[in-house]
């Protein structure tokens, strides 16, 4: 993704109105947003033999791997009914406030999008046990009331008194029935999620406004954006009015206002809500919204991002927009903050088609999920980004991070960004080795690509009769001189400036063929507010050094508790300080870089492929 000038984002066009949000009053006829681009459902494209292929295969065994009994014991215990699992530990042990959100809701969405995107039957039946327990549990309960907690926190939320965040759990498993019913087609499920929201409602009844936007101070995760789901589905605009409850003018009406407010939030509390935003514009139709969540969406990739593409020190906004300098550390990039960042951008991608927002997400898509799994299955919290640190993962029975389960549905669902549709027309905006069916078309597109390795991809089409459309192909904004189109071999003179997307239409014959060529250059990203340091990228992915696999125990490899920080941390190391200008392509390396450093000469890979060794991400300059 290039740099955007911030400067120029915020001057243009008019200032969006800073009316406070509506204190809930009536409800709203669903109107939803017409003319968007639409991504094909996940049930349409199928990954094919490849780095993503491979991942999305481990991540399923190790969803397999988990026992539905133990997953549904906390559940059990609160509903008063006969459990003898073993417990499960770390987030999710008996003890902790947060129990349920991995087992009872991330789990759910994870089994849904694997049966959706890969057709894993083990893993949808796996869901529907889950989805069968659960709903016994609410059964005995009575008034809709689901969780692996007790209603006793939520008594103390609203006593303002300390409690973790009961919502935030909440919102995961409402989440995760939803997919079930939507992805998985267990209609039970969406009866559960119904009861769950009718339960919320009644839940604020007596509550006034300031109690309300007190309690809305703790964390509670995308219950806006799961009720304003639920409305759509349902078409009924009560849970609309649920999902204004858990709006916050103090968080909102600054954004609407064009200003950056940000720091000193936690980052995950609070994207999260921006993508309810956004689903609540495409659903209402309310412009405001829109206006809310472009404007925050170019504020963090543009003044508070990382090279990597995604945000934070220890989870908050700690700096001044533009200024990153030294907040380089262990605790950066909670891998939460990128998934729901590529949420929103899939959803912001889709009102205007600009293709910077894809540009954002291919870069997240590579540098902060591709890598952050290890061959078990588990998956990283934290993304360090000072010298010296490594990759660090949850234990399979005993973390439960919310980044575990953020990542066990990223994994799940890495084919649902891939191609997007207006009309008849198709856009092919992440280069991934896949298969697209479009039934009532009569078309199967498939894509055969090592990209990024491959500075290419090819794309053919089995057509049961000839048909004209368009093929819109994305043109990052990375690229390194002209990208090359050609068709059954022949370059077309069609050119698209880096950062947009150029159509290609014809009457299109079954086994033809379109390739494009996106050549690739090493290049440099200052640290915002730090010339002196900088981040090497080739193409979408970003570079980093190898130095080495010394000395790391293992467990400070995989984090068998709840903590997300290994015991004893030591300190980082200085960053690598390059000489001369660049790193530079090495003929005969097996990742094709090295850099001289005062050091000596350093190996350096794409961050996708760092492993077990220490590396760095940023260089002296």
């Amino acid at each position: 993704m290039r740099h955007w000038s911030r400067r120029d984002f915020l001057q243009a066009g008019a200032a969006a109105c800073a009316l406070p949000l509506r204190q809930l009053a009536t409800a709203e006829p669903l109107a939803p947003v017409s003319g968007l681009l639409e991504p094909f459902p996940l049930h349409a494209v199928r990954l094919e033999t490849g780095i993503f292929e491979r991942q999305q295969e481990i991540n399923a065994r190790y969803l397999d791997s988990l026992n539905v009994d133990r997953m549904l014991h906390c559940f059990r215990l609160t509903a008063a009914l006969p459990t003898s699992a073993e417990p499960l530990g770390g987030w999710e042990a008996p003890s902790v406030e947060l129990r349920g959100h991995f087992t009872g809701g991330h789990m759910l969405s994870a089994c849904a999008l694997a049966w959706a995107g890969a057709g894993n039957a083990v893993l949808r039946d796996k869901g529907n046990a889950l989805v069968d327990g659960l709903a016994q549990c609410q059964k005995k309960h009575g008034n809709g009331y689901l969780s692996a907690f007790p209603p006793e926190l939520f008594a103390r939320l609203a006593a303002d008194k300390p409690v973790w965040a009961p919502f935030y759990t909440w919102h995961k498993i409402m989440a995760g029935l939803l997919d079930m019913y939507l992805l998985a087609g267990n209609t039970d499920a969406l009866q559960v999620a119904e009861g769950m929201a009718q339960w919320v409602s009644q839940y604020f009844v007596g509550i006034g406004e300031d109690q309300r936007q007190t309690m809305l101070r703790t964390e509670y995760g995308g219950m806006n954006e799961v009720l304003v789901n639920l409305a759509a589905t349902t078409g009924k605009s009560r849970y609309l009015e649920t999902a204004h409850l858990f709006e916050q003018p103090s968080f909102l009406n600054p954004l609407a206002a064009r200003r950056d407010a940000l720091q000193g939030l936690h980052a995950n509390t609070n994207v999260p809500k921006i993508i309810g935003a956004a689903r609540m514009y495409e659903v209402t139709g309310e412009r405001r919204y829109r206006e809310i969540a472009e404007y925050f969406l170019e504020e963090v990739l543009t003044a508070r991002s990382y090279a990597i593409g995604n945000t934070s020190l220890d989870e908050h906004w700690k700096s001044p927009a533009e200024d990153l300098k030294g907040t380089l550390g262990w605790t950066n990039a909670e891998c939460c903050v990128a998934y729901n960042l590529m949420k929103l951008e899939r959803l912001v991608y889709g009102w205007s088609g600009d293709a910077r927002w894809m540009d954002a997400y291919e870069r997240s898509l590579f540098n902060c999920r591709l890598g952050t799994q290890n061959a078990a299955g588990l998956k990283q919290y934290f993304f360090p980004l000072a010298a010296g640190y490594w990759r660090a993962y949850n234990s399979a029975e005993h973390s439960f991070w919310c980044c575990t389960g953020t990542g066990a549905e990223e994994f799940a669902k890495f084919a649902d960004t891939i191609y997007f549709r207006r009309g008849d027309a198709i856009v092919v905006n992440q280069y991934l080795s896949s298969t697209l069916t479009w039934k009532e078309a009569g078309l199967r597109l498939t894509q055969r690509t090592g990209f990024p390795e491959e500075q290419g991809t090819t794309l053919t089409l089995h057509l049961e009769q000839p048909s004209e459309r368009t093929i819109h192909l994305r043109i990052p904004g990375w690229v390194a001189g002209r990208a090359e189109i050609r068709v059954n071999g022949r370059l077309l003179e069609a050119t698209a400036d880096p950062g947009s997307h150029v159509a290609v239409r014809r009457r299109w014959q079954d086994g033809d063929t379109l390739t494009l060529a996106l050549p690739m250059a090493v290049r440099r990203e200052v640290l915002a507010g730090d010339g002196s340091v900088a981040a090497f990228l080739h193409g979408p992915t970003v570079l980093a050094a190898d130095l080495g696999d010394a000395a790391v125990p293992e467990p400070m490899r995989v984090i068998d508790s709840g903590a997300t920080v290994p015991a004893k941390l030591p300190a980082a190391m200085p960053l690598p300080e390059l000489k001369g200008a660049s790193v530079e392509a090495a003929a005969g390396s097996a990742d094709g870089f090295r850099a001289q450093t005062s050091q000596g000469t350093v190996a350096v890979l794409p961050l996708y492929k760092v492993a077990a060794q220490r590396y760095s991400v940023y260089w002296k300059v």
